[in-house]
């Protein structure tokens, strides 16, 4: 990772620790033989010398386990080394990948990540957004949410923001966005394909507008194919494992044949099952399921869950570079981010 901007310049930025048993930017210098202010800089990426003297001051870092204090350089340059990231939920498996990315994308930076909840509440999240300012986080990360475009904006005039799950551009502002649509087409269409004719849905929660897109696509795949469609088939879910299930319940329960079902996420997917196997049915054989989002878990389900695999992951990588890009950084390499695509593993089978 390239040095980012308002690096120290002097060994006052880091640690002076009274406690003799926490070294010291001297006890770096004096173990490789060099100059305070030359560990200082190589510390920062600002220094040119020679590689055997910039090795010599890694492994004495490494060898007195050295950590630099950036508070004197905050209180300098006004910058806290932090950012902020506003997720959801944080018990969200989802959010769980996206954020580990966000790690990931920090590492090595000198940037550590400060997370809060939004719960989908959009009084809630623009508080949250004002309080990480408040905290005068370096820039922020939305994962998801409902916050309008418009106060995403005002938001950005303050400082760099990046939003996953929208499409959206401005100053100081960024989107990465998938398109939920398509995926969703895609995953209906694999189970037409394979013969199936009823097919029930189990949404995402009405107000997500991921959820709403999954839908989109769902029907549209069902009028590409000139298929028609029973509303009696569609419930709505919550995301998780227990809407999934009853969800399941209802469908199986309305009497309303059908032999497949597109669940709007992989948990929704893993609590339908679980309805299907209570009740003694068997999946692929008598009901084929297709799930969205290919959570790492889905591929350890019996069986192996058929899902539409959604960079999660990849999406929060892409959130930390962005934000370190606006924050004067240079990333290692442009990511790009995949296109929808199924992954086939064994919950469907040709009907």
């Amino acid at each position: 990772m390239s040095p980012l901007p308002s690096k120290p310049e002097s060994v006052s930025d880091f640690a002076q620790s009274d406690d003799l048993s926490t070294p010291t930017v001297f006890d770096v210098a004096r173990l490789a033989n060099v100059s305070p202010s030359t560990v200082s800089r190589i510390i920062n990426g600002s220094a040119k010398v020679s590689p055997e003297r910039k090795r010599a001051v890694e492994e004495a870092i490494a060898k007195l386990k050295f950590r630099p204090n950036f508070s004197a350089k905050s209180l300098r340059s006004g910058s806290t080394m932090t950012i902020g990231v506003l997720t959801q939920e944080l018990d969200s498996l989802y959010f769980g990948r996206a954020l580990k990315g966000i790690e990931q994308g920090l590492e090595g930076s000198g940037y550590a990540p400060l997370v809060i909840p939004g719960h989908w509440n959009p009084a809630e999240e623009a508080e949250r957004m004002r309080l990480l300012m408040a905290r005068k986080v370096d820039a922020i990360a939305v994962l998801g949410g409902n916050l309008r475009d418009s106060e995403l904006r005002d938001f950005a005039r303050v400082q760099p923001i990046v939003v996953t799950g929208r499409k959206i551009e401005g100053h100081q502002l960024q989107g990465f966005h998938f398109d939920h649509v398509q995926g969703a087409v895609l995953a209906t269409q694999h189970l037409i394909d394979l013969g199936h004719t009823r097919i029930a849905y189990i949404a995402g929660p009405r107000a997500h507008p991921d959820a709403q897109d999954r839908t989109e696509g769902f029907f549209q795949a069902h009028r590409q194919a000139q298929l028609p469609f029973n509303p009696g088939l569609m419930v709505e879910g919550d995301f998780l494992e227990a809407g999934g299930e009853s969800a399941m319940a209802k469908l199986l329960d309305s009497g309303i044949a059908f032999s497949a079902v597109f669940c709007a996420n992989d948990q929704t997917l893993w609590g339908a099952r679980i309805e299907l196997y209570r009740r003694g049915h068997d999946v692929p054989g008598e009901f084929s399921l297709v799930g969205f989002d290919d959570l790492p878990q889905s591929q350890y389900m019996t069986p192996p869950v058929t899902t539409m695999r959604q960079p999660i992951f990849e999406m929060g990588l892409a959130a930390a570079q962005a934000l370190l890009k606006a924050l004067g950084g240079k990333p290692e390499t442009e990511l790009a981010l995949v296109e929808p695509y199924l992954v086939l593993r064994e919950t469907t089978r040709r009907y």
